[in-house]
């Protein structure tokens, strides 16, 4: 029986993880001041750091970075109340990493939080991402407001296009798709300057050549980029939707 082509196969998301380690991230000028602040040798400024940018522009990456020098617990925002009771525990981790933390705004997870705060000051570690900076995440404890506003912040900056072009490339590679120079210069001259746009687009472009049975290249990135304008669709909301990395 001969065996089914990639074009055959069932359209699913083929990409798996994507690679998170220190040698899968970029280094450019746009992050390098981040990359500097979690890979400090004597750890973060006083023990808390807030790392802010929008979506897709590598926070996840360089908190994953940062665990793994630190051996750093990694929570969601919103698991911060039922964990807390662990996490004050004598043998506790002392490096705790904190994804999406502007969503603990008006919840139990701010309380959770300054508890935290207050138990690893002088003693420990914690590093908090998020897409916009304390002031604007609607906390409403005044203790809370004061710790975070007062730790050291450090954003991401908007990539530059040396940035975006490693990023496609290795969004390609992650999905194991080896593509021509000529198609990341297409897609560089037409694409929204942001990291969540380069991961809707190889994720779409990816999903169209499963479905059409061709390989990823300009001819087919022209085609796609072309029936989204004619339906007036802006880039990054495709209609099949599309993943983005943090």
């Amino acid at each position: 029986m001969t065996e089914p082509t990639r074009a055959e196969q069932q359209t699913f998301d083929l990409a798996g993880e994507p690679a998170m380690g220190r040698g899968d991230f970029l280094s450019t000028p746009s992050n390098a001041l981040a990359l500097a602040a979690v890979e400090n040798p004597d750890g973060l400024p006083a023990g808390l750091l807030v790392l802010t940018g929008p979506e897709g522009s590598g926070k996840t990456h360089l908190g994953q970075v940062w665990a793994a020098r630190t051996g750093a617990r990694q929570l969601e925002s919103h698991a911060l109340p039922a964990a807390l009771p662990a996490l004050l525990a004598p043998d506790a981790p002392h490096a705790l990493l904190i994804d999406d933390a502007e969503r603990i705004a008006e919840t139990p997870a701010e309380e959770a939080l300054f508890h935290l705060v207050n138990h690893l000051r002088g003693k420990g570690q914690i590093l908090l991402t998020a897409r916009r900076p304390v002031r604007d995440w609607g906390l409403v404890l005044p203790d809370l407001v004061s710790r975070l506003t007062a730790a050291a912040h450090v954003a991401l900056a908007e990539p530059d296009e040396a940035l975006l072009a490693a990023v496609l490339v290795k969004l390609f590679n992650d999905r194991q798709l080896r593509v021509q120079p000529a198609l990341i210069d297409f897609l560089l001259g037409r694409m929204e300057r942001s990291l969540a746009e380069a991961g809707v687009l190889v994720a779409d472009l990816d999903a169209r050549a499963l479905r059409l049975g061709r390989p990823v290249t300009r001819a087919l990135a022209q085609e796609m980029l072309a029936e989204r304008e004619a339906a007036g669709l802006p880039l990054d909301n495709p209609p099949s939707g599309g993943a983005s990395s943090n």
